[in-house]
């Protein structure tokens, strides 16, 4: 079964050894997707924006793998501050309201101060 790896571009992938994600088989593994905005390469100062740009960066990593939200069966949601949640549900629920994955949302330190969520999903199409 071949395998694909999928890049958003980062120079973080070559220089730590990573894929923004990477399709085996069925399955299609999004990394941890933080918050920059895509086309600007800037980080938003807020959570909810934040959540959004990784969203949409998760969502280009799907379509490139043949995959959409529809397919994601698990979502993980790192935060660095447990008083987010309220502002993440929104566009977290935006995208995933009527797909419902198993889900987890973890309270951690992230690589950067300006980091507030890293978002990784798994994605199944079979």
């Amino acid at each position: 079964m071949p395998r694909t790896l999928i890049s958003s571009g980062s120079p973080f992938e070559a220089q730590v050894g990573y894929s923004r994600a990477v399709v085996q088989g069925d399955w299609c593994f999004v990394a941890g997707t933080t918050g920059t905005d895509p086309e600007t390469k800037t980080m938003p100062e807020g959570v909810a924006d934040q959540a959004a740009n990784a969203l949409k960066t998760i969502g280009a990593a799907l379509e490139q793998g043949g995959f959409s939200f529809a397919d994601v069966v698990r979502a993980t949601y790192y935060i660095t501050d447990p008083s987010y949640w309220d502002a993440i549900a929104a566009p977290l629920g935006a995208v995933f309201g009527d797909i419902r994955p198993a889900a987890t949302c973890v309270v951690a330190g992230l690589i950067k101060p300006e980091m507030k969520i890293e978002i990784e999903v798994t994605a199944f199409r079979g």
